[in-house]
């Protein structure tokens, strides 16, 4: 049976045959069709072509079931249930909510029904549909009351992943302090650990996007410390060190930074690339901050740390620069002069086809001139002090300066 352009209507036409398999002669008139297929076989094998992404295949199982007599109406329910999942991982998931929406209209007093509201929960957040989503989550927490003792652990594990879910359709709808609060509660909650610690995590961010920048730091400290090796505290080292600098805490930023770049070899993950990159970024964030403030020393700090995120000149040349940058700005002509050549000779080796380095190389033998400029002038001022004893006429004509950098502090 196709479907119809109505879903309703195609719905419909699936349940037809389970509300007839409930007769006693139907079954009867059904049981030498029902001989010749193997109920178990079909749900199966559309139940690994789903998980194996062959989604027309799965649903072509599913339909044998559905469309044919002389399948039990457990097999017709569990194969309408494979054909909502099927719909829903192969990115249909209207078509998954309407028929869980029937089947929960259906067969309102259905064992699986917690596990039927919580997928339902998820499909709706996958359509943008947050309210639909939260009543379908806190209809499973309803749900798990009302059931029997037996299964108990498994409805009770059920009623605290939906409080979960409904943390994080908060979250992603944007209110961040009902989320805050939620993630806040499930860390008091019986969880595996790494779900306490994304809670912990999630409680802070949430914390933060809310605008509590107070507490929000604090709960980042309380998650670090309780979890340093869950994946999540590269991240938090990058809100921390962010929301420090929002609070007006630059001490205590840039200590976080540094503690960041720090952990580089010092902790064995299994993600070394996410380090690296919350690792570049916050050194990104807060050194160019830091510049853009006038706290040049800091700024210096953070960027020569940098240097040992990456080797190669991509990566290298553009960090150097900036410290060289914040050389000269202290009047450090020496070391500048000596990190721009750097980035010259380097460049001289890269290959051609790298239009960054060269842009680099040119920045950078314009910053020699400029030092040299400042050299020299001040040379030829000291001179003049010496030999008249007084500084030079108001009006003296300094040597010419060469072309400004556009790239220039």
């Amino acid at each position: 049976m196709k479907l119809a352009s109505c879903t309703t209507c195609a719905l419909a036409l699936m349940l037809a045959p389970v509300a007839r398999a409930g007769t006693e002669p139907d079954r009867a008139a059904q049981a030498p069709a029902a001989a010749a297929s193997d109920g178990r076989s079909l749900l199966s094998l559309g139940t690994k072509l789903t998980e194996k992404g062959d989604y027309p295949s799965a649903e072509a199982a599913f339909r044998q079931i559905l469309d044919r007599p002389g399948f039990s109406l457990a097999e017709q329910q569990s194969s309408l249930l494979g054909l909502a999942r099927n719909y829903r991982k192969a990115g249909q998931a209207t078509k998954a909510a309407a028929i869980y929406e029937k089947f929960i209209k259906e067969f309102p007093n259905d064992e699986r029904l917690p596990d039927i509201l919580l997928e339902l929960g998820r499909t709706y957040r996958s359509m943008d549909a947050n309210k639909l989503a939260l009543s379908r989550f806190y209809s499973v927490i309803n749900s798990t009351l009302k059931l029997p003792q037996k299964g108990f652990e498994h409805y009770e594990s059920l009623a605290r992943t939906a409080e979960y879910e409904i943390a994080e359709t908060y979250y992603e709808s944007g209110e961040f302090d009902l989320a805050g609060r939620y993630f806040s509660r499930l860390q008091l909650l019986d969880l595996a650990p790494n779900d306490r610690a994304r809670a912990s995590f999630m409680a802070a961010h949430s914390m933060i996007l809310a605008g509590d920048l107070d507490n929000g730091a604090k709960a980042l400290h309380y998650f670090m410390d309780t979890w340093p090796e869950d994946e999540n505290v590269p991240e938090a080292r990058y809100l921390l060190a962010s929301t420090l600098r929002r609070l007006k805490r630059p001490e205590e930023a840039l200590a976080a930074v540094l503690e960041l770049l720090r952990q580089q070899k010092s902790l064995d993950t299994s993600d070394p690339q996410a380090w690296v990159y919350w690792q570049r970024r916050t050194g990104n964030l807060l050194a160019n901050d830091f510049f853009q403030s006038g706290d040049t020393m800091s700024a210096l700090a953070i960027y020569q740390r940098m240097l040992n995120l990456g080797t190669g000149p991509e990566w290298q040349l553009p960090v150097l620069y900036q410290v060289a940058l914040c050389q000269e700005r202290l009047f450090d002509f020496e070391e500048a002069s000596a990190s721009y050549q750097k980035i010259v000779a380097a460049a001289a080796t890269a290959p051609a086809s790298s239009p960054e380095i060269a842009e680099l190389a040119q920045m950078s033998s314009w910053r020699l001139s400029h030092i040299e400029w400042l050299q020299s002038t001040d040379a030829k001022l000291a001179g003049i002090v010496n030999v008249t004893g007084r500084p030079p006429p108001e009006h003296s004509e300094p040597a010419a300066e060469p072309p400004r950098d556009a790239h220039a502090p």
